[in-house]
């Protein structure tokens, strides 16, 4: 394929999204391309505020934070025993339908509907509390907590929630948080997703703490019962590995104040992490999602000196090593495109496939400063990677058989090479560690043979 220049100066191939001999196509990179710029430079097509959205995962998701996995909606109810009311117009709240036919969800989601008089005067900042009580009041049961979700409407506007939860508290006898559905704040300092896992450990008060106990935060649902991290933290001589989606009851929730530290799995609640730390003094750990090998035993050997304790993840170690050697002999020089809507770092998880000898041919995902701590090790095995943005318009152009893939990995990879085997790895029981490789290998095997 012929390059031709970018109106930037970059010169680009015939799937970087301009006009060419073959017409109109979604916009991408190569990933030595990615990394020449560096993460100051990157191309306005992969920089969503300087353009319109297309936003494909959105749109596979019923084009809601709430409708599938865990956004907005489903996290904020996250404690057990706690309800929802959305503070919306209509069209905001009408997507939540297919979340509250989900087992658990149901009688656990409320509206209190604004029409236009109420997003020209706020009048419906007045109802809340009211609304809030008879929640509570029509309820069997008093809920542990009420949530109230609030969207880009009351952002323009400007409304202090805080103060509208501590009157909705004090009319319903109940504790009332915010969360925000705010696209708006997306790429800010604070997105939706880090604020309600802030707003989720908001509730945790100081208690006694136990040496012997951990909270394991980042994720809305539990770690696989298979992964190796809770034998590991049990050599260390932890007892007792708390997971907030394991809670069962508002007191079991409550019982998280007395960890000794918290481990983070995700990026999303370090915030939240920050926020125990000054408040309750509790410390914590943060550990990466990883699917290179080595990676994931050098974080495990870290872990274990933060402890004071050599861990042995000897067995773990050897099995994701020998499963790997398998993969790569059976399937090497695959084609392999990835997405983002799966449980992984898509960048990382293309360098650990790359090394085991896979061609990553294509990767649909956001690009963010943090990604070039893989794409510049990704540039120097498989610096012809092209990487396409899920937010880009272009991408209605995009064309599978420019660069077609023998397997797919993500919800939304499948969705752009529909006749492709694929993994979606989008499970709500969340992987990690050896194990997590080890599993993503056994279902690639499985969909390529």
């Amino acid at each position: 394929m012929t390059g031709h220049p970018h109106e930037d100066g970059l010169a680009c191939s015939g799937s970087c999204g301009r006009a060419s001999a073959q017409g109109a196509a979604a916009a991408s990179f190569s990933v030595a391309d990615l990394v020449r710029r560096g993460p100051a430079d990157l191309p306005s097509e992969l920089v969503s505020s300087k353009h319109l959205i297309y936003s494909s995962p959105a749109a596979l998701a019923f084009n809601s934070p709430g409708a599938e996995g865990f956004g907005v909606k489903r996290a904020g109810l996250s404690i057990p025993g706690s309800v929802m009311l959305i503070v919306s117009p209509g069209c905001c709240g009408r997507n939540t339908s297919l979340v509250s036919r989900l087992p658990g969800y149901r009688d656990r989601f409320f509206y209190l509907t604004m029409d236009q008089t109420d997003v020209v005067t706020s009048r419906h900042l007045k109802l809340i509390p009211e609304a809030v009580r008879e929640v509570c009041e029509g309820l069997a049961q008093p809920p542990s907590m009420v949530m109230i979700c609030i969207t880009c409407v009351d952002a323009l506007l400007g409304t202090d929630m805080e103060r509208v939860c501590t009157q909705a508290s004090k009319a319903a006898g109940v504790p009332v948080r915010p969360c925000y559905m705010y696209a708006l704040t997306r790429e800010g300092r604070r997105p939706p997703m880090v604020y309600v896992r802030e707003e989720l450990y908001s509730l945790l008060e100081g208690r006694p703490r136990r040496s012997r106990v951990v909270n394991v935060m980042g994720f809305f649902s539990p770690l696989r019962d298979a992964c190796e991290l809770h034998g590991l933290l049990g050599q260390a001589g932890i007892r007792k590995v708390n997971e907030l989606a394991r809670c069962s009851t508002y007191d079991e929730y409550l019982a998280m104040s007395e960890a000794n530290f918290n481990l983070v799995l995700d990026p999303e609640a370090r915030v939240a992490a920050a926020d125990l730390e000054r408040r309750l003094g509790m410390p914590s750990v943060e550990l990466r999602r990883l699917y290179q090998v080595e990676r994931i035993a050098s974080q495990y050997k870290a872990l274990g000196q933060v402890l004071g304790c050599d861990l042995d993840d000897a067995r773990p170690h050897s099995e994701a090593v020998s499963a790997l050697a398998s993969f790569s002999e059976r399937h090497a020089g695959a084609r392999v495109a990835i997405g983002e809507c799966a449980n992984a770092d898509p960048f990382e998880l293309a360098l650990a496939l790359a090394r085991a000898g896979l061609r990553v041919t294509e990767l649909y995902a956001t690009v963010t400063d943090e990604s070039f701590a893989y794409l510049r090790h990704l540039a120097e095995v498989s610096p012809e990677t092209r990487v396409f943005s899920n937010l880009e318009p272009t991408m209605l152009d995009y064309d599978a058989s420019l660069l077609p893939a023998d397997v797919t990995i993500g919800h939304d990879a499948a969705y752009y090479q529909p006749d492709v085997p694929n993994v979606a790895w989008n499970d709500e029981v969340q992987p990690f560690g050896y194990e997590g490789l080890v599993e993503l290998l056994r279902r690639l095997d499985e969909v390529m043979a």
